[in-house]
């Protein structure tokens, strides 16, 4: 009977990372091919703003007839999500660097009002007799509830 073959973790980590970096690069050269031909179907005519609107609104409606989305986006989101790819699109670099200004604006704001909040941390066990023994609160009470 043959040996049974042993790999150690760190082998099936590399193997698994290599995978994921080999699908990173595919989606990266598939979402470039896509982009150009978006563009120059675009550039053709064949491509319309009003086509770009349309599909994002019929994929809200196919994801909301399978059941995942509660319901349709608001008319304003639509119409963000279409010009957002017709920036893409279009080439338009100066809009492009504009949203994600603004959207690394937003982040930091949502990061600094997260930061704000209060949070409950939770000291393991052995911390919490450490403290015990370092004379816990006034009267020799114990910190452990």
């Amino acid at each position: 009977m043959a040996m049974p073959m042993q790999i150690s973790l760190e082998e099936v980590l590399s193997m698994l990372l290599a995978r994921v970096d080999s699908l990173a690069i595919n989606d990266e050269n598939n979402k470039t091919k896509f982009n150009i031909v978006l563009r120059v179907l675009y550039k053709k005519g064949i491509v319309t703003d009003d086509d770009i609107l349309e599909s994002v609104r019929e994929e809200h409606r196919m994801l909301k007839e399978l059941g995942l989305l509660n319901s349709d986006p608001p008319e304003d989101m639509v119409k963000a999500m279409a010009e957002g790819i017709l920036q893409w699109v279009k080439g338009d670099v100066e809009a492009l660097k504009k949203s994600l200004k603004e959207y690394e604006r937003r982040l930091q704001e949502y990061a600094a009002q997260e930061a704000k909040k209060p949070s409950i941390a939770v000291a393991s066990s052995n911390v919490l007799q450490q403290l015990d023994k370092m004379g816990g609160p006034k009267g020799g009470g114990k910190l452990i509830i």
